[in-house]
């Protein structure tokens, strides 16, 4: 049974099984937002494969701090653990 979690919360029943696996709020309700979330077949390359202006871009749009003073393997170790 879903909770009423506003309308940020785009995919309830996501949002709620991420949190009962112990996710972090901010992290459930970003996956359970992605619209190509839960969606199989994902073709995403490596981090270790991306720029590290495509990685800066990603650790942007999640939102992790003092990204504009890390090197590659830090986005890297920061999105991984994000």
């Amino acid at each position: 049974m879903s909770k009423k979690h506003g309308p940020s919360i785009k995919n309830s029943d996501q949002y709620e099984a991420l949190l009962d696996k112990g996710m972090s709020k901010e992290k459930a309700a970003r996956i359970s937002n992605d619209p190509n979330s839960g969606k199989k077949g994902g073709k995403a390359k490596d981090y270790e494969e991306r720029t590290k202006k495509e990685l800066y871009q990603k650790a942007k749009e999640v939102g992790i701090p003092n990204r504009s003073k890390m090197s590659k393997a830090e986005l890297i170790k920061a999105l991984r653990n994000n």
